[in-house]
């Protein structure tokens, strides 16, 4: 069996590519199912972040090319226009490659948390599916407990830094003092919460959070001390906010250009700064083009995030030894799979020669035989059945001059032979 791991990330494809080929939540459960549907495709799993879109995969031999056709038929985009930005990884590469992504290395912000909580979540969607077995359950497993080990070990995760904090960074060099704006955050999840425990961490000044369910809006709000609002009350707060934090699993951008012109002449053209940490983008990319509007998308984070690179460039070394160790621990035990039907002969062999023996043992018992001889006839047939066709192997090997044989014979029986002259 082949492990793969293709897809793209924020290093191999533009965010326009990105967005294309992004997978909503709702939509994870249905690919999957049809992924696995494929020949030679017995696992999966998806993994879709603002950053990255790959497919984890079990195949019964090398299928890249299906991996490809299916996620351009899913995404009704043509191969040519999705294969250049496309990287692939088999086996040991493969292991390697989820490793490093959940140990924050593969991140836009080297050791960022957040992925290994989106591996998790990509895992347990995969399985809620029925799409993982075996060998992607043990994968995933064993990343998680890679990824613990590298935070526990390293200071990979030493300074907060993410694309959340990156976000704020680049707010406080464009408005030095938070405290006297106001914020509107879109979204409640995982990175706007981050978000909003940042800006509160720097002193923001009024902070509104906007989600389409008002009651994940309120759970954050009650935490951040912010007020909550529908995603359709935005029109009523977008020219007060001086700072715009977008990130939602919207297909479609909730904020377009039109909107925020208006909100901008309202505002007497007052500076607008805006972040679209979504993929797809929430905000129009267009609206850029508005005189007074700053609008930055994650690739846009680059250089602010760059900095807080350098200080864990010891950490992430010390990661990758920890890394190459752990890739070469699980591909032994995905070798090993490759014993497990030959093992299992041996062992059924074995059992059947013990039942017949001690069967053969039980009759003489029966016919009044002495037990001490019975017990010593058992083992001596015992011995002698299991040592038979080694003996006569090994025989067969010394008369034909097979020392290799010999020597594997040896090893895979625990003996020495110099010590037995």
């Amino acid at each position: 069996m082949t492990l793969l791991a293709f897809g793209i990330n924020h290093k191999t494809a533009p965010v326009e590519i990105r967005e294309k080929l992004a997978f909503a939540p709702e939509k994870v459960s249905d690919a999957l199912r049809d992924l696995v549907s494929r020949e030679h495709i017995n696992e999966a799993v998806i993994l879709s972040t603002c950053n990255r879109t790959e497919v984890y995969c079990g195949l019964d031999m090398s299928a890249n090319d299906a991996v490809l056709e299916w996620l351009s038929e899913f995404h009704q985009l043509p191969l040519e226009a999705i294969s250049p930005y496309i990287y692939a990884h088999s086996d040991s590469e493969a292991v390697q490659h989820i490793l490093r992504v959940a140990s924050g290395l593969d991140s836009l912000v080297l050791g960022e948390p957040q992925i290994l909580g989106q591996i998790k979540e990509a895992y347990m969607a995969a399985n809620q599916a029925g799409a993982i077995g075996s060998q992607l359950n043990r994968l995933f497993q064993h990343t998680f407990a890679v990824a613990k080990q590298v935070r526990t070990d390293t200071a990979i995760g030493a300074s907060p830094v993410s694309v959340a904090f990156a976000a704020v960074s680049l707010a406080r060099q464009i408005f030095s003092d938070l405290s006297e704006h106001n914020v509107l955050l879109i979204g409640a999840g995982e990175t706007i919460e981050l978000v909003a425990r940042h800006l509160c961490e720097v002193g923001v000044g009024k902070l509104v959070v906007a989600n389409r369910t008002v009651e994940r809006a309120n759970e954050l709000a009650k935490v951040f001390d912010a007020e909550p609002i529908r995603l359709n009350d935005i029109p009523n707060y977008l020219a007060s906010a001086d700072i715009i934090i977008t990130s939602t699993a919207s297909p479609l951008p909730i904020l377009g250009k039109g909107a925020i012109e208006r909100a901008i002449k309202e505002r007497k053209h007052r500076p607008m700064f805006m972040v679209d940490i979504a993929v797809p983008r929430d905000i129009e990319p267009e609206a850029g083009e508005l005189s007074d509007v700053y609008l930055y998308t994650v690739d846009d984070l680059q250089e602010v995030i760059e900095e807080n690179r350098k200080s864990r460039q010891e950490a992430a070394m010390q990661a990758e030894d920890i890394i190459a160790t752990q890739v070469d621990h699980f591909m032994g035990w995905l070798r090993s799979l490759d014993a497990v039907d030959a093992i299992r002969a041996y062992r059924d062999k074995a059992q059947q020669i013990h039942d017949d023996v001690v069967a053969n043992a039980r009759r003489q018992l029966l016919a009044g035989k002495d037990p001490q001889l019975v017990m010593n006839e058992l083992a001596r047939l015992l011995t002698n059945k299991l040592t038979h066709q080694p003996s006569v192997n090994m025989k067969h090997a010394a008369f034909h001059g097979d020392e290799e044989f010999l020597k594997d014979a040896c090893r895979l029986l625990g003996i020495n032979p110099e010590q037995t002259n």
